[in-house]
């Protein structure tokens, strides 16, 4: 772990997953904070409200010591200049997310130099999991205990489908 460096892993986390869980976990490991980002986009619409994404992650992430949730909208760099965070954290599960991610890195390498982005693969064996991916099957009442933290299938199956 580098004592100094403070990095961020930063998404709309609706719902987290275990891949997401999966990314923070092995992050921690390496840097002496690090921030869970979640992004506000108020033209998406989520199935989570703001307040129940940051209780579920936080809920997720407790037995992590070195690990803060927060929430904010506009540019993740910008924020990222504002707190003294100097590592962007993004995980990965296909050649498709790679190709994303690079773009964004080289995008937020070039509105600001100094903040480096990180690329760390998922465990294959989430590497299929995704957040729509989970909430489209839960409305067939299938099985996700396995895919997403305790508290997330609790409230995913507390949820009404119906609408």
């Amino acid at each position: 772990m580098n004592k100094d460096i403070r990095a961020i892993f930063a998404g709309s986390f609706d719902p987290i997953t275990n891949g997401h869980l999966d990314i923070i976990e092995r992050a921690s490991k390496l840097f002496a904070e690090l921030k869970i980002g979640l992004l506000i986009n108020p033209n998406k619409s989520t199935l989570f409200t703001v307040e129940e994404r940051v209780n579920l992650i936080k809920e997720s992430v407790q037995h992590l010591d070195n690990v803060e949730v927060i929430f904010f909208d506009g540019l993740l760099i910008d924020y990222c200049r504002n707190n003294d965070i100097s590592v962007l954290v993004r995980g990965v599960r296909s050649s498709a997310d790679v190709d994303y991610e690079l773009q964004m890195a080289h995008m937020n390498k070039e509105l600001e130099n100094e903040i480096e982005t990180v690329i760390l693969p998922t465990n294959t064996k989430y590497s299929f999991i995704s957040s729509s991916l989970i909430k489209e099957v839960i409305k067939f009442n299938a099985s996700i205990d396995r895919l997403v933290p305790n508290c997330v299938a609790r409230e995913l199956k507390n949820k009404d489908f119906s609408k």
